[in-house]
């Protein structure tokens, strides 16, 4: 499993990206991707997405 992102929620912010501690989240236009190999399911960007776009 990883985290999923709700594209139609997602602002495009890029504040899931810089909190990844193991960059496994990019942006991809203007919303974020999670790369799934890489996704540790932290949940560390989850808390900081201004609109709840991210979930576990």
């Amino acid at each position: 499993m990883s985290v999923k992102v709700d594209t139609n929620t997602c602002i495009g912010c890029s504040a899931c990206v810089g909190t990844c501690p193991v960059q496994a989240l990019s942006m991809n236009n203007d919303k974020a991707k999670v790369d799934p190999a890489i996704c540790v399911d932290c949940g560390a960007c989850v808390g900081v997405c201004p609109v709840g776009a991210l979930s576990l």
